[in-house]
């Protein structure tokens, strides 16, 4: 009788003891990580907050991108201590399985090469200010894959989000990127080229343009994104049929595609009225984030 009281007497004793800590334990770091979830944003709306509403600043985007990744140590290391404490107040040795676990820590790193590889890029990406929250980025993953480009969403140690234009969210391991091209850095430059048949005179449409890029830097909607008035940099390619003038405006950082679009239209309508068959394409050249 005895005997079969005794088993459950201790494990009455022990969920009133260790097994209540161990459950204490982990609604303590569910709550805490919803706590540094919280001041994580927090944070971040404190950020935006002494922001320019038009455009971040690169210190803001830096800050934006230290907070994410220091949200994500301190989750890491939360949840890592919790699981220590929990696995001790469960009886396990914990001290006992240091030897293992650094011979299976060693086992592990010549597989997980590539882990800490992320883990090394990461941390020089937030290091020296390579990009950070809100900037538009392209990034070259090696021979073979297409450069992805788009807005940065979350950097942390091992990855990077962005958005594309599609509204597609691309996830990156940070060791897999081979270069960054950052588009929003400082300033960008709107580039176009505008197609116009051989035979024009090409003073009176760059005159057009000069023209076009002018009223366009005076419109309210426009004179805010850039900063200072469209230049045009003369003919850029000769063909056949057709010959390109270059059009150029510098921009706020990551507005140099609104930008563009706006002068293309312009640049359509305006050649039009002037009785100018345009090309059946207006090509856009890349543009480019920090110009000289």
């Amino acid at each position: 009788m005895n005997l079969a009281i005794a088993p459950l007497t201790d494990v009455s004793t022990w969920a009133r003891g260790n097994g209540l800590e161990a459950v204490l334990l982990v609604l303590g770091a569910v709550l805490g990580g919803r706590f540094i979830t919280w001041l994580g944003h927090r944070i971040e709306g404190r950020i935006d907050e002494g922001s320019d509403a038009l455009v971040r600043s690169e210190t803001a985007k830096h800050r934006h991108a230290v907070t994410q990744v220091l949200t994500y140590v301190a989750m890491l290391v939360l949840w890592t201590v919790t699981g220590v404490l929990v696995l001790s107040r469960l009886g396990v040795p914990v001290t006992g399985l240091a030897a293992p676990a650094a011979a299976l820590g060693v086992a592990l790193g010549f597989g997980a090469q590539r882990f800490v590889a992320d883990i090394l890029s990461g941390f020089f990406v937030v290091a020296e200010k390579q990009y950070g929250y809100g900037d538009v980025i392209r990034l070259s993953l090696g021979s073979g894959i297409a450069p992805v480009t788009g807005t940065v969403e979350d950097v942390t140690l091992r990855v990077t989000q962005i958005r594309t234009a599609d509204g597609e969210v691309v996830i990156t391991p940070n060791g897999q990127i081979m270069q960054v091209t950052n588009l929003s850095r400082d300033w960008a430059r709107a580039v176009i080229d505008v197609p116009v048949p051989a035979g024009v005179d090409v003073n009176s449409v760059s005159d057009e343009l000069v023209r076009i890029g002018n009223e366009a830097y005076e419109d309210s909607r426009l004179h805010d994104l850039m900063l200072d008035p469209p230049s045009v940099m003369g003919v850029e390619s000769l063909k056949r049929d057709e010959l390109n003038i270059r059009l150029v405006a510098r921009t706020l950082p990551g507005k140099q595609f609104e930008v563009g679009r706006q002068l293309r239209r312009r640049i359509a309508v305006g050649l039009r009225d002037q009785g100018l068959n345009l090309s059946p394409h207006l090509d856009t050249a890349v543009p480019s984030g920090q110009g000289s």
